[in-house]
């Protein structure tokens, strides 16, 4: 049996091992492990045979000179130093590049960014997605506090001992994708000569499992939608077309095609998250689409257009031609927030005891046409899958259909019965639920009873917060639901009552 090398040159040189079963261990010391502190060592097996001692000492020769490469690189450059300029070059959506420096300044940077590049391997990177899984803030392990908020505060029941949360694995694949990309840069740019991240083992991709609402569902949430038919417009074109939130939000009426037999939705922007906020920008996939509309879908969105020209009119204003579908403002120049959209519908939602989400509208549409018959390829040009329907067939497996299913009708006939349009008198009158709605009400009163004219200046939000006993917040809330319902328009930046008031305060008499 080959003894081992003597303790003085293994370190140096490395070792090399016949183990009982005859398998020859080749082993080089590496370094310090900078995530675990501990030695590290590539190892290598050799199977036994005849020339088994000779290829051991040509493995020996190649860790060395791996060890030795990465200790020598062609540059002194840190792990920072190279994540910094791959994502200064990233060309990805900016809300993604948002999403990639929050994870290089949260766990790259505090675990990984003072490594020199040539020393990361696939042993450190191991160690790394470790402590990932392990938790997420990189805790050392005792004394710590997990409070309610980080701003200062006087602590309470909902703050208790820190209890050590793993990352998910998408986004522990999320920070392998950052730092892959990053030395693939680095291999192109000759810095290294290896891309250790080849052989690293992130977590698997997670399986994915939508959960659209049923039909049932679906159902409920749009006749609650229809509390508002504004508001139970997008719900709808949402459920039909499978559209994003920011797609909808960037939805311009010169988009429709309304034109017989040619009925299309035309995507061709999206509202997204910038440094500077929300503003409108390219779509996911950087391609436009369109949609074909269904005749229902088509009078849904007729009756908005009619209902967005005559308030519009009412305030002697134009609706212009590109406005905004999904406006808030009376002449539709501004877009709805994805943010606000999302919070909407989650409030709606939880009304009703449904857990949902408002991406799952998305699901809702997919696995309708899947059910319908409609093949991959069409369900994902109409969702906007960039790779021909390999996604569509990954996440919707369970929905695809037999050949016998393909005689189900249409996305149209599979749609809950649309919920009957209620007027714009019933939609002021319904009970209202909110503080915020109850202020509105109580203003609207105040024009009725002669307090307040037409014309006249509504008070500031902070008057109202004062007068009611409410916060500032609530009466800004109040100010916006009373431009939305219309009886406000904005003059010269400055909030003016106009007739529609007087209406509501009629339709309230009957």
């Amino acid at each position: 049996m080959a003894g081992r090398q003597p303790a003085s040159t293994a370190r140096a040189r490395g070792s090399i091992t016949t183990l009982p079963s005859g398998t020859i261990r080749v082993r080089v010391y590496a370094g310090i492990d900078p995530v675990s502190g501990r030695r590290h060592y590539l190892t290598e097996l050799v199977q036994p045979g005849k020339k088994a001692q000779r290829e051991a000492e040509a493995v020996r020769a190649r860790l060395l000179a791996q060890v030795e490469q990465r200790r020598n690189p062609r540059t002194n450059a840190t792990v920072d130093e190279l994540v910094r300029r791959h994502l200064d070059q990233f060309a990805g959506a900016p809300n993604t590049l948002q999403m990639y420096r929050g994870h290089v300044k949260n766990h790259i940077s505090p675990l990984l960014g003072r490594i020199n590049i040539g020393r990361l391997d696939p042993e450190i990177l191991d160690s790394f997605y470790a402590e990932l899984r392990r938790c997420r803030i990189h805790c050392s392990g005792s004394g710590l506090v997990d409070h309610r908020t980080r701003r200062d505060h006087e602590c309470d029941d909902r703050c208790g001992p820190h209890r050590c949360k793993p990352l998910s694995a998408t986004t522990i694949r999320h920070i392998h994708f950052i730092l892959s990309g990053a030395y693939k840069r680095a291999v192109r740019w000759r810095w290294v000569a290896v891309n250790p991240l080849a052989q690293a083992e992130p977590p698997p991709a997670p399986k994915s499992n939508p959960r659209p609402p049923s039909a049932e569902q679906a159902a409920q949430l749009l006749n609650k939608a229809w509390d508002d038919p504004d508001w139970g417009a997008l719900i709808w074109t949402a459920m039909t077309t499978g559209a994003r939130r920011g797609e909808l939000c960037a939805v311009r009426w010169t988009w429709l095609n309304f034109e017989e037999g040619r009925e299309t939705l035309w995507l061709q922007s999206g509202i997204r998250k910038s440094d500077d906020g929300w503003a409108e920008g390219d779509l996911k996939t950087h391609q436009q689409r369109r949609i074909a509309l269904d005749a229902e879908t088509v009078a849904v969105l007729t009756d908005l257009r009619a209902r967005a020209v005559n308030r519009a009119g009412m305030l002697g204003i134009e609706l212009a031609p590109d406005a905004f579908v999904f406006s808030t403002a009376a002449d539709g120049a501004t877009f709805p927030t994805p943010d606000s959209v999302t919070q909407r519908y989650d409030r709606m939602a939880k009304k009703l005891g449904i857990v949902t989400t408002f991406h799952k509208l998305r699901h809702y549409s997919a696995t309708e046409l899947i059910v319908g018959g409609v093949d991959p390829r069409t369900v994902a040009g109409r969702l906007g899958h960039g790779d021909g329907g390999t996604t569509t067939l990954k996440t919707y497996t369970a929905w695809v259909s037999e050949a016998d299913q393909r005689a189900a009708a249409g996305l149209g006939a599979r749609m809950p019965e649309r919920p009957t349009r209620v007027d714009e008198g019933r939609r002021a009158v319904r009970v209202s639920e909110y503080p915020y709605e109850q202020l509105a009400d109580a203003i609207i009163a105040k024009v009725g009873a002669g307090e307040l004219a037409v014309g006249d200046l509504l008070p500031s939000a902070v008057q109202i917060a004062r007068e009611a006993g409410v916060s500032l917040s609530t009466a800004r809330r109040t100010i916006r639901l009373l431009r939305d319902r219309g009886t406000v328009v904005s003059v010269g930046g400055r909030p003016v009552l106009t007739a529609a008031a007087l209406n509501c305060c009629a339709d309230r008499r009957r």
